[in-house]
């Protein structure tokens, strides 16, 4: 289980990775990669906060093969060097699944009856450009990166989803402090030169929408 600590103050959205406001933050791995990946083991952590707007996450990447070139919203991120954010908030099945390339471009949907006996879900709803405009993004590294950089190279990426828009598709019943979600993080990179797929709770197969795979998560 992971601990998402309260903090009164909001992150300023400038990658302070040992800032003040995420210093206080508990470090999680992304460390559980899938077999149809290549040898390609970028090291992968992140951070989560929560306010009283709403919850923050940090990633920081230290990456190789890292390509970049989805630049619209709902693009096909996943394709980049990327990183996500999945939760299914509070007691409910539907779940909601965060992805931001190392530009910032987001892709972000909420996921209606998941499929537990198949390897699919059965509806995923867009969110659209004006929920997705309420996301805010952080990218240490520019908006395109073409051709691909092969070498090492750190990146970050951080972002902040107010609750309002998490409440838009299902209530949040109660007060914040002491809730359980479930959730998980991963990093991927569909389409670069050495494609991986990596989680912080191991997966069954490659996919991230999967409730089996979900981690527990509790507000402080």
């Amino acid at each position: 289980m992971y601990i998402v600590r309260f903090t009164d103050r909001e992150p300023e959205m400038k990658g302070d990775w040992e800032g003040p406001v995420w210093k206080r933050a508990k470090t999680l791995e992304i460390s559980h990669f899938r077999p149809e990946g290549s040898g390609h083991r970028p090291k992968t952590v992140a951070k989560l906060l929560y306010a009283r707007r709403g919850i923050a996450g940090i990633f920081h990447v230290e990456d190789r093969y890292v390509r970049c070139v989805h630049m619209n919203y709902l693009d096909p991120v996943y394709k980049d060097s990327c990183v996500g954010f999945v939760f299914r908030p509070g007691p409910y099945r539907e779940h909601f699944n965060f992805q931001f390339n190392c530009g910032g471009t987001v892709r972000a949907s909420f996921s209606s009856n998941p499929d537990n006996t198949r390897d699919r879900i059965k509806v995923v709803i867009p969110l659209s450009k004006r929920d997705g405009a309420a996301i805010h993004v952080y990218h240490s590294l520019p908006t395109v990166v073409d051709p691909e950089i092969a070498g090492p190279i750190e990146w970050i990426l951080e972002f902040f989803i107010p609750f309002s828009l998490i409440e838009k598709f299902v209530c949040i019943p109660g007060n914040i402090p002491g809730k359980e979600w479930r959730a998980n993080l991963y990093k991927c990179g569909e389409g670069t030169s050495h494609p991986h797929w990596a989680s912080w709770v191991p997966l069954p197969s490659k996919n991230i929408h999967l409730p089996e795979s979900f981690g527990k998560i509790r507000f402080e």
